[in-house]
């Protein structure tokens, strides 16, 4: 995908103009641009996606390509991206001839990352337990454990 191709997916999907900024494709004429709006341009040999914030530009990723910061943008942009490319014949007989490899490679860095990030469980602290009260020493109605007047009046 270019950005001419990508210029009209954005337009097919409704994504409207203001929120995204691309080299030759212009917004409807009379359209303010978003202050805030994410935009694709080439840079020094390589592409690259970033955010336009209040007239500051951030690069939000780099990439080697055109396509890929295409579709970069426009996963972006709509909620499901683009479908996947699907593989070539070589490389579909270079996935169903290497699938025990895969496998094994996809365990080995799946046990590597759990190694990295696990950390202990910090303990929960629990509230400790009132101790309850022994048989005939429950607190009186007066509220001072152990005596206290019954309803507010002095025994007598």
């Amino acid at each position: 995908m270019d950005r001419h191709r990508l210029c009209g997916a954005l337009r097919e999907a409704r994504v409207p103009p203001g929120l995204y900024e691309l080299p030759d494709c212009p917004g409807p004429p009379g359209l303010p641009r978003a202050e805030d709006r994410l935009y694709l341009e080439e840079r020094s040999g390589e592409w690259v996606v970033g955010v336009m914030e209040r007239g500051v530009r951030t690069v939000l990723e780099r990439f080697p390509d055109e396509d890929r910061a295409c579709r970069s943008l426009y996963a972006r942009l709509t909620a499901a991206g683009l479908p996947p490319v699907p593989p070539t014949p070589e490389e579909a007989a270079t996935l169903l001839h290497d699938a025990d490899g895969i496998q094994r490679r996809a365990r080995e860095q799946l046990a590597q990352a759990l190694r990295t990030t696990h950390r202990p469980p910090e303990p929960e602290s629990e509230p400790e337990p009132e101790p309850e009260p022994e048989p005939g020493q429950g607190p009186s109605p007066g509220g001072a454990p152990g005596g206290g007047t019954h309803g507010g009046c002095a025994p007598g």
